[in-house]
């Protein structure tokens, strides 16, 4: 687990986050699945050899789910690798870095990690998870959001009358309100032709955090915050487009670390 830690060369320290987890479990596992269905051959057996029997759809969730572990790294550790902060009117590459670790500091040193010829089982399980969960994450445009909002967690809001929070909405509302399984979703998204695919998968993780963070002034804008149809009906395209756009390049990262 040490190694784990240096490998993304941050100086973790003690964290309370009250930040939301990201993409409700359905979210992820579109995510993890959509990736899965567009490995090559090479990729499908190396994540098999990591994973055993477990498939990516199920690894989606893990960092989330462990963050009740008692373990120092789940409950004090992990947190802050789920998101990034910065100000309006800044960018990510300006802002001061937070010496505790971010999202996207998190997905190179995950990848990084599954290069290393000399990483263990253990780690390299560990990096797979994350960086699939990762992939989600990066992909919610509230993980880009600004500290003193916790993400949009502070910004409460109505869903059809309802009390709930503004990071929570993109995180689950959105997605749920479709009455969709994780499957169906798939089936709904994984449609994209060669071409598109390609284009997609050219974004670097740099892109992905650039590509939220361009959406901040229209996720913030949550008009009287009462939200309802013409809510879903504005930003349902835009939740479909992220989760299909966060599969795909799961995908492509993933094809080009084990073709290597």
């Amino acid at each position: 687990m040490r190694k784990i830690i240096s490998v993304l060369a941050v100086g973790f320290m003690l964290l309370s986050s009250n930040h939301a987890l990201a993409y409700g479990k359905t979210g992820h596992r579109v995510v993890g699945e959509i990736a899965q269905r567009n490995l090559t051959p090479e990729a499908q057996a190396a994540v098999e050899a990591i994973l055993g029997g477990e498939m990516l759809w199920e690894a989606s969730y893990y960092p989330d789910e462990m963050r009740s572990s008692p373990d120092p790294f789940w409950r004090y550790q992990s947190p802050p690798l789920h998101y990034i902060n910065f100000e309006d009117g800044s960018s990510y590459a300006e802002a001061e870095k937070n010496p505790k670790g971010d999202a996207y500091v998190a997905v190179m040193g995950f990848i990084e990690t599954l290069k290393n010829d000399n990483a263990t089982q253990e780690e390299k399980a560990l990096a797979l998870r994350f960086l699939t969960h990762l992939a989600g994450d990066l992909h919610q445009p509230m993980h880009a959001g600004r500290a003193e909002d916790h993400g949009g967690n502070k910004i409460k809001v109505r869903w059809f009358g309802d009390e709930t929070n503004l990071h929570t909405v993109w995180d689950s509302k959105l997605i749920d309100n479709q009455q969709l399984s994780y499957t169906e979703w798939v089936a709904l998204l994984d449609r994209a032709d060669a071409a598109t695919i390609a284009l997609y998968q050219q974004a670097t993780p740099m892109n992905w955090v650039e590509e939220i963070s361009a959406m901040r002034s229209v996720v913030y804008d949550v008009g009287d915050g009462n939200f309802s149809y013409q809510y879903i009906y504005d930003h349902t395209p835009t939740i479909k487009l992220l989760l299909q756009k966060g599969g795909y390049r799961l995908a492509g990262i993933l094809n080009e670390i084990f073709a290597e």
